[in-house]
């Protein structure tokens, strides 16, 4: 609830056999996501991901260490079997991020997504008891979405700390360097940057859609947070793509009605 806001809303609407443990999937998530943060050195960094890739190996070994997440995991891995191998994902790709360096070109980022928000998606998916080549097609291009958007949400507070994640080649393309970020430039050069990188998460959320007829309903639920992905994207057009602009930092308010109307339609 404290650390992902939307991620929690989302599970809301799970139904209540997939509710604890999605809750339990997203406080794993939020374990290493933020290690990165909280560290000075890369060597404590590397430590705390060794510790959540042996809980991993534990909890699959059916004995998990004593710590309210990774008893929570535990649980939730018994009751829906769930596969090993996107838990490690996560951990591994989490932790090559360690190294605190821009992404190279948007296909560097989509892999991080894809290796994060994408593997969480198909995690929240089993939980369901979908297993679907179709449902598993639409999790890849709304986690890379996701990835995207939330690079792109965090800049104002990276900036802040004189760190700029946005993929070089965008920047390069606009002749726009981490410093403009940093001083918080507004020139369109700047704002094109922005358009460019949310245009390729509104390409990836409209592909998964186009084909949403062949996954399965029971899937659809796992994929409401594209309610706030829409939003966060709607709001900064609203803004022409000033990633700066104090209206893209609140809190969605209207969030939790966007999210029951989206339920109600039974649409993602």
């Amino acid at each position: 609830r404290k650390r992902d806001y939307e991620g929690f809303l989302c599970s809301l609407l799970l139904p209540v056999e997939s509710r604890t443990s999605a809750f339990a999937l997203r406080a794993f998530n939020m374990c290493p996501f933020q290690i990165k943060d909280s560290i000075t050195q890369k060597t404590t960094g590397l430590m705390r991901m060794q510790f959540w890739r042996d809980a991993v190996e534990d909890i699959y070994s059916d004995n998990p260490p004593h710590q309210p997440v990774a008893t929570e995991l535990w649980r939730a891995v018994k009751r829906h079997n769930l596969t090993k191998m996107w838990f490690m994902k996560i951990i591994d790709e989490r932790e090559k991020n360690l190294d605190d360096r821009a992404y190279r070109n948007i296909q560097e980022l989509e892999t991080y997504a894809e290796n994060t928000q994408s593997a969480l998606l198909y995690l929240t998916l089993e939980t369901l008891g979908v297993r679907d080549i179709h449902a598993d097609h639409a999790a890849s291009h709304i986690g890379k979405a996701q990835g995207i958007v939330t690079c792109l949400r965090a800049t104002p507070y990276h900036c802040t700390r004189r760190k700029v994640f946005l993929p070089m080649d965008i920047c390069m393309l606009h002749g726009v360097s981490q410093e403009d970020f940093i001083r918080g430039k507004q020139e369109k050069n700047v704002r094109d940057v922005i358009y460019d990188i949310a245009s390729q998460a509104h390409i990836h959320l409209e592909h998964a859609r186009s084909f949403s007829k062949k996954v399965p309903v029971k899937a659809y639920p796992a994929f409401f947070c594209t309610v706030a992905l829409d939003d966060y994207l709607y709001n900064m057009r609203k803004v022409d793509f000033n990633i700066f602009h104090p209206s893209l930092q609140k809190k969605s308010t209207l969030l939790p009605l966007y999210l029951y109307i989206r339920s109600w339609k039974k649409t993602y």
